[in-house]
């Protein structure tokens, strides 16, 4: 059944109204069908073949990717299905929005300001991954593991055409983007199982009963990592596979797209981008990486598109580019909302051509590709403590001894405590990795309850002061 079957609507023509400032109304609710083909397109993307090579290349055994990545997607899972979903049918708001009624014009200014730019250079990663794929094509000159700016003239080209394409999708609205993601999803997660299985047989791996042997002994080995890269252990993978989309569930800016379904346990539907690509893809990219060291080991670098294609041809490379598109989409479309909720005067449209523009821009430097897991993490970390003052204020403030929504109840443009929460937060998990050494993959769940207790006892502090807002 097509998703305007399901909500009794026909999609207007052109750009879609998308309520960035109103509640989504019960005729534009969306069925369970949208979000599983919406997640699986956006999680079974190009840039799980970024991800999965740099797991062996941080040494991981075949225990820890596997175990790892079990236990962690099931948890991000649940993430959004108990923290953002039931807000998300309740309050049907954009995240941006719900934010400016508690924080303020002008606090919110700001952390949409950060939001817009994490999701532009995360896009940007994905557009990295798609030239990459035409640069076989093209015979393009492309980056290794280490390198950090665009080395060719013919390298810029690919990534502005690429950025191009998921920007003019991206542009015309959620009710496209999922259209997309339905339609590319069945078959992109075929040709990464393809992947896997290839990659399996080229290293002579030919029954079940052997892959577990063989998982241990010659892909998954455990050891070293590759220089420059930092060893990986079963907690890694766990936390990195929770709290890789740790700013769209704990974080919260799945709301803006959640807001769509009519229960909240459609939020079950991450199943599918989880398992279908953050563990199934994942593995199989990594076993791609796995035969490529085992052919040249001096060969390390990690790029999608030469991987996709010497496992499977020209469809591995249409794979890269469809994946990378079905993904980018959404994640420019998330940014455009962000801007769009600084400068409501301009159309959605419009803003999110400026935040595809910035992606695209993002994307002709493989800095931030290379650096992924790394990335993926600090971006969750900058954009995680305003989740947990989302959940405080919606379901905590009333209980606590607090008003939510205090910035529309009071008229304040700057919510001080929601400020604070953010800013402290960030700075003691930041100061947390740089002095204390823990690496930055722990920090986002012992970070987001300090964000919430924060936000708890600065908020009765300031408004005890603030005589505006009635008791």
């Amino acid at each position: 059944m097509s998703n305007e079957q399901e909500t009794g609507t026909t999609p207007a023509r052109g750009p879609a109204n998308e309520y960035e400032r109103e509640p989504v109304p019960v005729g534009a609710r969306l069925g369970f069908g949208s979000f599983i083909g919406q997640y699986a397109g956006e999680h079974t993307a190009g840039t799980e073949l970024m991800i999965g090579p740099l797991f062996v290349a941080a040494g991981v055994s075949a225990f820890d990717i596997v175990g790892g990545l079990l236990v962690g997607n099931l948890l991000a899972v649940l993430s959004w299905t108990f923290l953002t979903a039931p807000i998300a049918t309740r309050a049907r708001l954009t995240l941006y929005y719900q934010l400016e009624k508690i924080c303020g014009r002008n606090l919110v200014t700001l952390y949409n300001l950060a939001n817009g730019v994490m999701f532009c250079f995360l896009a940007g990663a994905m557009i990295t991954v798609n030239a990459t794929a035409a640069g076989i094509w093209f015979d393009i000159r492309m980056p290794g593991l280490n390198d950090l700016y665009p080395n060719s003239v013919g390298w810029v080209v690919a990534a502005l055409l690429m950025g191009l394409l998921v920007t003019i999708v991206a542009a015309w609205g959620y009710r496209f983007v999922a259209r997309v993601a339905n339609v590319a999803a069945p078959w992109m997660v075929l040709v990464f199982l393809a992947f896997g299985l290839v990659g399996l047989r080229q290293m002579g791996v030919t029954s079940f009963g052997q892959f577990w042997t063989d998982a241990n002994t010659v892909i998954w080995k455990g050891g070293a990592p590759l220089p420059g890269q930092v060893k990986f252990t079963f907690w890694h993978v766990m936390f990195f596979a929770w709290f890789c989309n740790m700013a769209v569930h704990i974080g919260m800016a799945d709301l803006s797209i959640l807001r769509y379904a009519r229960k909240s346990w459609f939020a079950l539907a991450t199943a599918s981008g989880m398992y279908l690509g953050h563990f199934i893809a994942w593995l199989a990219a990594s076993i791609l990486y796995v035969q490529q060291l085992h052919v040249n080991p001096a060969n390390t670098a990690v790029l999608p598109g030469p991987l996709a294609h010497n496992a499977c041809g020209i469809a591995g490379l249409i794979c890269v580019i469809v994946a990378g598109w079905t993904t980018a989409n959404p994640t420019i479309y998330r940014a455009g909302l962000a801007f769009q909720a600084i400068v409501p005067r301009w159309s959605r449209y419009r803003i999110t051509l400026l935040a595809g523009a910035i992606a695209t821009a993002a994307g002709m430097f493989p800095a931030i590709a290379m650096k992924l897991l790394d990335f993926v993490a600090l971006y969750g970390l900058v954009l995680m403590p305003m989740g947990a003052v989302v959940f405080v204020d919606f379901w905590l403030a009333r209980r606590l001894g607090f008003q939510p929504n205090y910035a529309e109840a009071s008229g304040a443009r700057f919510n001080w405590a929601a400020g604070l929460a953010w800013l402290v937060t960030l700075a003691v998990c930041l100061l947390v990795v740089r002095a204390g050494g823990i690496q930055i993959y722990f920090v986002g769940l012992p970070g987001w309850f300090l964000a919430a207790l924060l936000y708890v006892l600065l908020s009765r502090l300031h408004q005890r002061k603030d005589l505006r807002v009635a008791a």
